[in-house]
């Protein structure tokens, strides 16, 4: 039986999340960031007829979902509820259980990604080391300046109208934070955090300028910010495809947990 989910379900779906909150840090942080009476957001839940136990959830962030399911549920239904929304575009999550909802779907695009979480950061690395590009935090004054930066990066498919309005509304409401280093007043490379919650947070738009490649200015911000999550008592998790990411992302002390597969209606 699938409903929708409102405060009185707060106990109930943080159980059931929390049984995984990597896999699961964009539902806990957007539940802990915005709650559930949003226009832009929404969440059902499935519901064991015999015994009432919930046992699925699915998240909807404007036209983007994520379902996660404890074992077999309601596929189909999950499925249904996605399109009679006026815009669905995607729906991601773990490989098994966004699988299991692509057979109700018409798909257009597929992408699947390596999903890794750091417990420990590598014990050997210096992220306070002294560098000729100083590591800054950003506030909504350095959108532009970033974007300018992640506009040229052939893997970032973002609209560049829809990145700058993305990040300035990540930094407003505190659910992300982004580092980066400059030369000669430009930013040459920069990394953000998503979805903090109390429990973990999401590494994302991890760049350098191709003119300064190769120097490891992204895997010094990347560690800062890893080194800072983890001070903190949250787990920082990323995605990555790329082989070169995934030498900087294993001396740092990811370990891989998974697969994130992304599906575009």
């Amino acid at each position: 039986m699938i409903r929708k989910l409102g405060e009185a379900d707060r106990v109930l779906l943080m159980t059931l999340v929390s049984k995984d909150p990597a896999l699961n840090l964009f539902i806990i942080g957007d539940v802990e960031n915005f709650g559930f009476e949003q226009e832009f957001m929404e969440l059902w839940g499935d519901f064991r007829e015999e015994d009432g136990q919930l046992i699925a959830v699915l998240l909807r962030f404007y036209g983007s979902f994520i379902p996660y399911a404890d074992g077999p549920f309601d596929a189909a239904g999950f499925a249904a509820l996605m399109q009679a929304g006026p815009k669905f575009e995607m729906v991601s999550g773990s490989a098994e259980t966004v699988q299991a909802v692509a057979e109700h779907l018409n798909i257009r695009k597929e992408k699947q990604m390596r999903f890794a979480e750091l417990r420990e950061l590598n014990s050997t690395l210096d992220t306070t080391a002294a560098s000729a590009h100083a590591i800054r935090q950003a506030t909504t004054d350095d959108v532009d300046a970033i974007c300018s930066l992640t506009d040229q990066i052939e893997e970032f498919d973002n609209n560049p109208e829809d990145s700058r309005s993305s990040l300035r509304k990540t930094l407003e409401t505190g659910t992300g934070r982004t580092y980066y280093m400059e030369q000669d007043g430009k930013v040459i490379a920069t990394a953000s955090t998503a979805a903090e919650s109390s429990m973990s947070a999401m590494v994302v738009a991890v760049a350098t300028h191709p003119a300064y490649r190769g120097r490891g200015l992204a895997s010094r911000l990347v560690a800062r910010l890893s080194a800072d999550m983890l001070h903190e008592g949250r787990t920082p998790c990323l995605f990555y495809n790329d082989p070169q990411a995934a030498l900087i992302y294993r001396k740092l002390g990811y370990q891989d947990i998974g697969f994130w597969t992304m599906l575009y209606v």
